[in-house]
């Protein structure tokens, strides 16, 4: 990332990050014409944020809106707001419960049957019955997928954020000690990631030994004992842009079926990737589900309970974007794209029938969980993976 170095520098990264939201609204207009749209209600925080690299909003206070039409663009927010807020090329209209945002667009539109699109996956109930009642028209507008071809500034954020998310997993590894307990080896890591003077991108999740066997296990008081894997799983926020990985490493001296659970996960992740830069040399289309096929099988392969989750999931303004690296996804994997690969094992229960349920009689494990996730960057030359932390099995 650039380093500033006064006004003069200020105002050229001013000026590029201008560029680039206006050079975003005009893509978008582009997309309104093309779907014959007069106008698109945005209500996402994260697309208020795309669009205008305004992020004060609340998500759960539904304190803005953006209404974009063919020749205007508008920021629609109560008084609170609409002081602050100065935005190239937008014009700030408030709303309030007696101007709602649907009476506010139908002073702006004087067209009851305009077209409009909107965000029917953000939409609350009340706020799509509002808008139903004045315009007759109300289309989809997904600007979430059209968010997963990353730009190169985009690329350059979450890059930064996931290096400084590497240095904080350099820090976290030497919190880790006998006795401390799951929320404060979590606390410990927000304390990091906040010295650095940066934000985490979600809640951390910190699991020992048994407690690793659930994908989104919520930190406990369970304190740290030997021979218990540690799983860590965490991301940092820079400039908006989130970074995600997870770490599992091995308090103790692992045995030898812990070590295979381990290196089966890792050489499941590097099949995939494999999978991936093959597909790409032979420039073949490649299906998200296909890979996460790849890593499935393989984990299968050697014994062990198929992956609870999805494979992967793209990455940006949000933790989880478009696309999807399941199963079932229909989504194709393209240049420009950011994403996860974090194939796991899980094993739960502690030598219960669960547990030798779950894995066949060649490979029986006692309960934990391993996962190991990294982010990727797609080019057309292969992916570049971008969260660069040590992968091999750290015993400490």
């Amino acid at each position: 990332m650039q380093e500033f170095h006064g006004t003069r520098d200020f105002i050229i990264v001013h000026a590029t990050m201008s560029a680039m939201f206006e050079r975003r609204i005009k893509i978008l207009k582009q997309h309104l014409k093309r779907e014959k749209l007069d106008g698109v209600l945005i209500s996402s925080v994260p697309n208020i944020t795309y669009l205008t690299g305004y992020s004060n909003f609340f998500k759960e206070e539904r304190d803005g809106y953006l209404l974009i039409t063919k020749d205007r663009n508008y920021i629609l927010t109560h008084s609170i707001y609409s002081k602050a807020i100065n935005i190239s090329n937008f014009k700030v209209v408030e709303i309030s419960r007696r101007e709602p945002p649907a009476k506010v667009m139908q002073k702006i539109l004087k067209n009851n049957d305009a077209y409009i699109g909107i965000e029917e996956h953000d939409l609350r109930v009340y706020e799509y019955k509002k808008l139903v009642f004045v315009f007759k028209n109300l289309k989809n507008f997904d600007l979430k997928i059209k968010r997963s071809i990353k730009d190169k500034d985009e690329i350059e954020l979450i890059s930064k954020a996931c290096q400084i998310g590497d240095k904080v997993f350099k820090k976290a590894v030497t919190k880790i000690k006998l006795g401390i307990s799951e929320k404060k080896l979590a606390f410990a890591i927000d304390n990091v990631i906040k010295k650095l003077g940066y934000e985490p991108s979600f809640k951390i999740i910190i699991a020992f030994g048994k407690n690793a066997a659930y994908p989104h296990h919520e930190s406990g008081k369970d304190r740290l004992r030997k021979n218990q894997f540690v799983l860590m799983d965490f991301g940092v926020k820079f400039e908006n842009y989130c970074s995600d990985m997870t770490r599992t490493v091995f308090f103790g001296k692992p045995n030898k079926k812990q070590i295979k659970m381990y290196e089966t996960v890792l050489r499941a992740q590097q099949k995939s990737v494999d999978s991936i830069n093959e597909s790409i040399k032979k420039g073949k289309k490649i299906l998200a589900r296909d890979i996460d096929n790849v890593a499935r099988e393989y984990i299968e392969s050697k014994g062990f309970p198929t992956i609870p989750h999805s494979l992967g999931h793209g990455i940006g303004l949000e933790v989880h974007e478009h696309p999807s690296l399941s199963s079932k996804s229909k989504d194709f994997l393209k240049e420009g794209m950011v994403f996860s690969i974090e194939p796991g094992i899980y094993i739960p229960g502690f030598g219960s029938p669960r547990s030798t349920r779950l894995a066949t009689k060649r490979t029986r494990v006692e309960a934990g969980g391993v996962r190991i996730e990294d982010l990727y960057l797609f080019t057309n030359k292969g992916l570049k993976q971008i969260t660069t932390s040590p992968k091999s099995l750290i015993e400490l």
